[in-house]
């Protein structure tokens, strides 16, 4: 069996290359500054996106709260929200095997501060053993 000297290899390929339009060798310029244009497109939408959604982002954090009688509890509450917006949240009141009994949407007027305290009554259908914050959101 005979090999073709690694010259003689190299003329095929390189006749081969040129008859069926084949390339070898680095991309052009253009090719690589698009490339990184669009990764730094994507990376950029990635990072507002986060950005934007964390300014409409509303945390609300239970403080306390204490059962009055078999039909109200009373809620401890604060909510950390955008400056200037009108939050709305759903307080609850659960039984033992944490069944709702009883809920209220509370709407909180827009403020100049960015942390805020409150503390209200939910009415219930039923003996209540905690109040809870289940959501808040920007309205």
């Amino acid at each position: 069996m005979t090999t073709a000297p690694p010259a003689a290899d190299d003329t095929i390929r390189a006749k081969l290359d040129d008859r069926y339009g084949r390339r070898r060798g680095r991309p052009s310029r253009w090719v690589i500054i698009l490339g990184l244009a669009i990764v730094v497109a994507v990376i950029g939408w990635f990072g507002w996106m986060t950005v934007a959604t964390s300014l409409e982002s509303v945390d609300a954090d239970t403080t306390g709260f204490a059962v009055v009688d078999d039909g109200t509890v009373s809620l401890s509450f604060q909510i950390t929200a955008p400056l200037e917006r009108e939050v709305a949240c759903i307080l609850e009141a659960q039984d033992e095997e944490h069944g709702i009994v009883g809920w209220r949407v509370l709407v909180i007027p827009p403020s100049s501060e960015h942390t805020r305290a409150f503390v209200d009554t939910i009415p219930t259908t039923a003996a209540a053993t905690t109040g809870l914050i289940n959501s808040c959101w920007v309205t």
